[in-house]
């Protein structure tokens, strides 16, 4: 009796088969991953993932802790700030004024790898970039090898802080290059980084970009950021027992645009700082902030403007744009302003932080007039900002207290 011979599987049927194993290899790689320590920086994670994806690109959980992986070590601000064009051609046109032919460059902070980029195509011998975030560090090295510049920059996974020259860079540097600054400079460290790199690092006459920083204070009146990070209610309950918890507000560029922030007076100048001659000594400065005319005061909003290169400026000043956040640190309780008035306000910093706080009132011979003012606002006729206010107007007007985002405040 003959044997009965298998039939031949059909295509569709190896091709469910071959499905399934590639699932379960992609499964394994997900495993490995999720076991995988992240003291590395995420680097063999990635790996796992990738590798995984390669195999079922439509793996849903490994898409998931990808996805996760990167928002974890590389912050997402990246993004935007590569698409900021004002910024980019403002660094373009400083290192190209910088660099010379035949320069050794020292870039902090790689990123993508285009400061380090602009200094090779400015002329440079030779530049090397440190990126501190492995996956960053990776990714650079690619961007620079996809625009034939792998012969001329050196990718330095470390921060500049261990960087030894003659193990990780041959020689001092000529030039300086950085953009570790957040939205008041200080936050990521600049001034301890560029003080030993400018120290340990570059050659005496060393050149850098960015040369000079400032950081501004003014008044500004905003309705539309007290709503946002104080809001007074929710569905009729009272919710200003939880303001104390959001004094400083952290305002992303959308939040910038759509809250209106209107001055009320001129930027004062807290600090100066020399990024060619950096220190880390603290400071501290009392201000008076000025009104050039009326309205409710909301906050003070702090700013920066960097030097980058002789009249080359970056700032996320008021009349800007760009990637930049801002900060506004809130008063306690919004204020009735005139012309001319001024608010003391005290500013720290410990080269790393800034701190900033507004004094308490001081009461004088205006009393009437700031109440005449509160009239005007209780009748909700807010003047738009000039020099000065019709007074008369406001003295025959009846005052009703009202609740203090319509009526700004009474208090």
């Amino acid at each position: 009796m003959l044997e009965k011979q298998p039939l031949p599987a059909s295509p569709r049927r190896l091709e469910f088969q071959e499905h399934h194993q590639g699932a379960r290899e992609a499964d394994s790689l997900v495993q490995l991953a999720k076991a995988e320590p992240l003291t590395d920086g995420g680097i063999q994670t990635s790996q796992l993932l990738s590798a995984a994806l390669t195999i079922d690109p439509h793996h849903h959980e490994a898409q998931v802790l990808q996805e996760r992986l990167h928002q974890m070590f590389v912050p997402r601000w990246h993004f935007p700030m590569l698409a900021d064009t004002a910024r980019n051609s403002a660094y373009a046109e400083a290192i190209a004024a910088k660099v010379r032919p035949g320069d050794v460059v020292l870039d902090i902070g790689c990123g993508a790898g285009l400061t380090a980029m602009l200094a090779a195509r400015a002329g440079a011998k030779h530049v090397y970039t440190c990126e501190q975030q492995p996956l960053i560090a990776q990714a650079a090295l690619k961007v620079i090898e996809k625009n034939g510049l792998s012969d001329r920059i050196t990718v330095i996974p470390k921060l500049s802080h261990n960087l030894v020259i003659g193990v990780d860079i041959p020689e001092l540097a000529d030039v300086v290059i950085s953009e570790i600054v957040d939205t008041v400079l200080l936050g990521e460290g600049a001034l301890a980084t560029l003080t030993h790199a400018i120290s340990a690092l570059a050659k005496p006459d060393a050149r850098a970009v960015p040369e000079r920083g400032t950081l501004f204070a003014q008044l500004v009146e905003s309705d539309q950021l007290l709503d946002l990070w104080q809001p007074l209610e929710a569905e009729g309950f009272d919710l200003s027992g939880f303001h104390h918890l959001a004094s400083v507000a952290q305002i992303t560029p959308n939040d910038f645009a759509a809250c209106g922030l209107r001055p009320l007076g001129p930027a004062t100048d807290l600090f100066q700082f020399d990024f060619t001659k950096p220190n880390v000594r603290p400071a501290r400065t009392t201000e008076a902030l000025s009104c050039s005319g009326c309205g409710t005061i909301h906050a003070v909003f702090v700013s920066f403007e960097m030097e980058l290169a002789p009249d080359i400026i970056v700032t996320n000043g008021l009349q800007s744009s760009g990637h930049w956040g801002r900060t506004a640190f809130l008063l306690d309780h919004p204020r009735s302003a005139l012309a001319g008035d001024r608010v003391k306000v005290t500013a720290q910093h410990d080269s790393a932080q800034l701190s900033l706080s507004v004094h308490a009132p001081v009461s004088g011979t205006d009393d009437a007039t700031q109440a005449l003012l509160r009239a005007k606002q209780a009748l909700h006729t807010q003047p738009p900002l000039r020099d000065d206010c019709d007074l008369s107007i406001m003295a025959q007007s009846k005052w009703h207290p009202t609740d203090a985002r319509n009526g700004h405040s009474y208090h």
